[in-house]
């Protein structure tokens, strides 16, 4: 044997080896997807209406401010819908100014219609609508991702599920804890700091009875929990700024840790930009209460000592898990819209192994019947394209087990499918083969030529299919994406098999002794 041939051959027993280790134990080493390890699978719609109302309310509440610091005082300026701000009452004297004011805070994005008795309509522009629909989309897809990774789920999905249709899906194999990971999804979490200007109080009177009963245009009314350390906590109201101090934007962390009764809490970090704000706020404001809100409702008022640059401490009612949930929700930002279930799914771990177990059954049975083809039509020679096939099989599961791929109900169809493309290159192999011995050449040579001159034929079969596969990982979701993963790997590796594994095999067979017929 030459040392060519060791060489081949210490390859091919070297890669089997890597191959086999890489996979055992199998229930360990390769990762199964919801239909075969079992969790659940939810569609949610996001309801964009939720982005714009914030928006429309954000612009109304500056272009409010604005006025204001002009002295013009229209009778009221609120967010009619989503996408409508409406102005009564502009005064007539000032109306030329409330224009000019107008143009330069809203005409990139709304369209200003004028009525009677000063009264104005803006709506917000197509385009704008649009974007920031989509846009809201963009972010709860990033946002639901970030949240699912931290949860620590083995190889999640969360895609697009419909074009314009705003809805996202959500794949999460191996999930038992399936309502704390729905309440961590659609958690909107957004965090603002505003100062309390009047509370805590038992009631609303109470809250206004100092101002008469009326909210002023800057402020608004929230309510929270009282001390629960004064026994059963009751709902109580604030009145705060309308505009946040800081809010959920100026996070750069958060992470669970305990108040000053040893109690679960969330500290969290500012931003260079959210330390700035936050400075300023906490240096103007020592002695008064800032209130922590959490999705428009106060979590704890504390007083303000001294100034606070970047961090601060959310207390509250919470017990360690809840803590640790809420840290992840803020560190992951909020969602910008409430997100609806369309459909929810839970896939049982049996249902999965039932999966497998028909999936291997079909894959076993399916070598076998090419086992026994390839053996009653070309005889020993058949023995070689056993090997290569079954070899190419382990070195793919051995392949997706070092990149960490996942394995899928789909991926097993292309499991089987893989077999087929081995058996159709050896059958390519060994036709070209037999031609050569009908051309009366040597068995060595004969082999050697089939080999040479059918490479080129594989190599652009298995090029072609490798760019289908692309195309279908590119623009495939979810169980797509587990075929297109496992026909990639597939097609390499049967390239080293068909042409490098069973060519060795034939050559290590030729070597042994001067053969004179092939039997094929």
């Amino acid at each position: 044997m030459n040392k060519t041939l060791q060489w081949k051959l210490l390859v091919v027993v070297a890669v089997v080896a890597l191959s086999a280790l890489a996979i055992y134990p199998f229930e360990e080493r390769i990762r199964l997807g919801l239909d075969l390890k079992g969790g659940v699978h939810m569609v949610l719609e996001v309801q964009t209406d939720d982005a714009l109302q914030v928006e429309t309310e954000t612009r109304s509440d500056q272009f409010g401010e604005q006025l204001s610091l002009q002295g013009i005082e229209p009778t009221s300026v609120f967010v009619a819908d989503p996408t409508t701000i409406q102005i009564e009452g502009v005064p007539q004297d000032r109306d030329a100014e409330f224009r000019q004011i107008a143009d330069d805070q809203l005409s990139l994005e709304y369209v200003r219609q004028s009525g009677a008795g000063g009264s104005y309509t803006f709506r917000m522009r197509g385009p704008i609508e649009s974007s920031l629909r989509d846009e809201s989309v963009r972010q709860a897809l990033q946002t639901i991702e970030r949240r699912v990774n931290e949860l620590g789920v083995a190889e999640p999905i969360v895609a697009s599920y419909s074009v314009g249709g705003h809805q996202i899906l959500v794949q999460l194999p191996g999930v038992s804890d399936v309502d704390r990971a729905k309440e961590i999804i659609r958690s909107t979490a957004l965090l603002e700091l505003k100062m309390v200007e009047e509370g805590p109080a038992a009631t609303e009177e109470l809250l206004l009875q100092s101002r008469n009963g009326v909210v002023p245009s800057d402020m608004e009314v929230v309510t929270g929990s009282s001390d629960p350390s004064s026994g059963t906590p009751q709902t109580v109201y604030y009145l705060v700024r309308r505009v946040a101090a800081v809010t959920g934007r100026d996070l750069r962390n958060a992470r669970p840790s305990l108040d000053e009764y040893n109690q679960p809490a969330v500290s969290f970090t500012l931003n260079r930009e959210g330390a700035r704000k936050f400075g300023e706020v906490t240096s103007q404001n020592i002695g008064r209460s800032l209130a922590i809100l959490l999705d428009n409702r106060v979590e704890s008022a504390p007083v303000i000592q001294g100034r606070i640059a970047d961090e601060g401490r959310i207390s509250g009612v919470f017990t360690q898990e809840e803590a640790s949930d809420l840290a992840l929700i803020l560190r992951s930002g909020a969602l910008p819209a409430s997100l609806t279930y369309l459909e929810e799914r839970t896939i049982g771990p049996t249902l999965g192994a039932d999966s497998i177990r028909a999936g291997l059954l079909a894959s076993v049975f399916g070598l076998i019947a090419v086992a026994i083809f390839m053996l009653v039509y070309y005889k020993l020679s058949g023995i070689n394209a056993i090997i290569a096939v079954a070899l190419n099989l382990l070195i793919l599961m051995g392949f997706m087990a070092y990149i960490g791929a996942v394995l899928t109900l789909p991926g097993i169809a292309g499991l089987i499918l893989i077999i087929g493309i081995g058996v159709d290159s050896n059958v390519l192999i060994f036709e070209r083969i037999k031609e050569e011995l009908r051309g009366q050449r040597a068995v060595k040579s004969a082999v050697s030529a089939g080999f040479d001159r059918v490479f080129l034929t594989i190599l652009d079969t298995h090029i072609a299919s490798l760019i289908a596969a692309a195309f279908l990982f590119q623009f495939g979701s979810g169980p797509i994406r587990g075929f297109a993963t496992t026909l990639a790997i597939g097609l390499i590796s049967n390239v080293f098999t068909a042409m490098f594994v069973s060519r060795t095999l034939f050559e290590a067979v030729l070597s042994r002794r001067r053969v004179v017929s092939l039997s094929i």
